[in-house]
């Protein structure tokens, strides 16, 4: 389940937009970093946000974060069934990850994933930042990189 201190670091990394916008990638999104065209509204979501293309509300906003949060958790479960094993900060890099690249995304970081799962955070943390996602958004992957190596969140 989505906790509000993983909603809150999100929001700051992705923003939050009541109206679609055109992303970096070229894709629609809307709210907090919700791709409308790889990730439509479920028929829930649509009865929640009824005219997502006109705009939803800051609520409707924060129900579409929750389920991307809880399905990014779930994914994360199913792909890595250690990640128990790791502290809620590590844990919470893997979900921001996971949350902007998706989890095939993520999955393409398999030295990071390996260095992470043997717990060797200064390697996994090198690895993270040895990728596109580092050159694409510097400050976010050097923070999720810090969170990595240190395990402590730091703006």
């Amino acid at each position: 389940m989505a906790e509000d201190w993983e909603m809150e670091r999100l929001k700051f990394h992705e923003g939050l937009k009541l109206c679609v916008y055109v992303c970096p990638a070229g894709k629609k999104t809307i709210g907090v970093g919700r791709c409308l065209e790889t990730n439509p509204l479920t028929a829930e979501e649509k009865r929640v946000c009824p005219d997502a293309e006109r705009g939803i509300t800051y609520n409707g906003a924060i129900y579409l974060l929750r389920n991307d949060i809880d399905k990014c958790k779930a994914q994360l479960n199913k792909e890595f069934n250690w990640i128990f094993t790791l502290d809620e900060e590590r844990q919470y890099a893997l979900l921001d990850m996971c949350f902007q690249l998706g989890i095939n995304g993520l999955k393409k970081f398999r030295k990071m994933l390996l260095y992470l799962k043997l717990k060797d955070f200064k390697k996994a943390s090198i690895e993270c930042l040895d990728s596109n996602y580092a050159k694409q958004t510097p400050k976010r992957a050097n923070r999720i990189a810090r969170l990595i190596r240190t395990g402590e969140w730091v703006i």
